[in-house]
């Protein structure tokens, strides 16, 4: 693999490196053309090898898509789920800004199950808020949390301009420190497709979260509905 002169790096890295710069700084927008290998190739003074290899390590990560006999594009922004991070932490770590519209914010006390999630008992007052999610200008997930009602000094205000962990820490702190799910699919009722602009019907990814905190208790119970072609599950498995 032919290397950078000047700091020793693989040449490919260079690549990958500028083409994120791109991305990042606007210039490159989802569904915008990369360049082909041999345009790459020629702009970086490498071998098509060397260019392709950076473009099949890009569309590994979800950064472009990659598509036979049309070029090398832009992909939409994806959230990836490797580690316990706020919403708003997901997206500015695809150099998106996160935002919320609050769809519904409450005390309720008929939740059994969900408080028992929680380890309280089944009567107990919860505050229940529903937000709709955004990166950027587009609708990403509809997320529902339930918090015990000794949380219900937090503000609708606050929770449309920023992040729950954020606030939880900030305001009374409480250090989120990892989290059980379930992870399936589901279907987009009408609803949920209405607030996404997806089709009725169209798939979903559904995640129950019971979020500890690093005194060992849950502290949120999170149902969040995510559209499936803007977020990717990464595991890795071991023999």
């Amino acid at each position: 693999m032919s290397r950078d002169r000047r700091n020793g790096a693989p040449a490919y890295k260079k690549i990958q490196a500028l083409i994120l710069k791109r991305i990042e700084g606007g210039q490159l927008k989802p569904g915008d053309a990369v360049g082909s290998e041999r345009e790459l190739a020629k702009i970086h003074r490498v071998s098509p090898m060397t260019a392709r290899h950076a473009l099949a390590c890009l569309e590994r990560e979800g950064v472009v898509d990659r598509r036979r006999g049309a070029g090398t594009f832009v992909a939409p922004p994806k959230i990836h789920f490797n580690k316990l991070m706020s919403f708003t932490e997901q997206l500015a770590g695809r150099g998106l800004t996160g935002s919320s519209r609050m769809l519904s914010y409450a005390l309720v006390d008929d939740e059994p199950e969900i408080a028992a999630r929680l380890a309280l008992p089944a009567g107990s007052r919860l505050l229940k808020i529903q937000r709709l999610r955004f990166g950027g200008d587009e609708a990403f997930a509809v997320e529902t949390v339930y918090l015990s009602a000794d949380f219900s000094g937090l503000t609708r205000a606050r929770l449309e301009r920023g992040s729950l962990f954020s606030v939880l820490e900030h305001q009374y702190g409480v250090t989120l420190a990892h989290a059980d799910e379930e992870i399936d699919a589901t279907i987009a009722e009408a609803k949920t497709a209405s607030l996404l602009s997806i089709p009725y019907g169209a798939p979903l990814l559904r995640i129950r979260q019971v979020i500890f905190s690093t005194t060992g208790g849950p502290t949120l119970f999170v149902l969040g509905l995510y559209r499936s072609d803007r977020h990717t599950l990464l595991i890795r498995r071991f023999r």
